[in-house]
Parts: structure tokens; C-alpha cells; sequence
């Protein structure tokens, strides 16, 4: 799971411009933001840079419980 949705929320950006910014399409896009589907790593890192955030900081955190 990612925290891609809540990131763009926290920095007031839209999913299309994000899409854009990859060269991927907004229904791709919405898949990682809704979590139907994971980005690769290599895009993962790509959305970090764009965000301006570290790529942990678009993942969620373990639980406690599942380690």
C-alpha cells in the first residue's frame, strides 16, 4: 500500500498534472492513488522526486503486529 493519495492532498496536487509529469495516463495514475495498483520502484522514485518528498514518506508504515 502507498501513501501517494495522501501526499498529493498535502500538497494540493491534482492527479492529472501528476499523470502528466510522468508521461503516464490519468487512469494509470489513479490506480497507484487508490492503491488498485502498485508503481514499479523505478516510478516510485520518479513520483518522489516530482513530489519533492523521500520515497519512504510515499509508503505506508509496517504495523507492529505483521513483523
Amino acid at each position: 500500500m502507498n501513501r501517494i493519495k495522501e501526499v498529493l492532498e498535502e500538497k494540493g496536487i491534482k492527479q492529472t498534472w501528476l499523470a502528466e509529469q510522468l508521461g503516464k495516463s490519468y487512469s494509470i495514475v489513479n490506480g497507484y492513488v487508490q492503491n488498485r495498483q502498485q508503481p514499479r520502484l523505478e516510478v516510485l522514485y520518479e513520483i518522489a522526486k516530482i513530489l519533492d518528498v523521500e520515497v519512504a514518506e510515499l509508503l505506508e508504515k509496517r504495523n507492529k503486529d505483521y513483523e
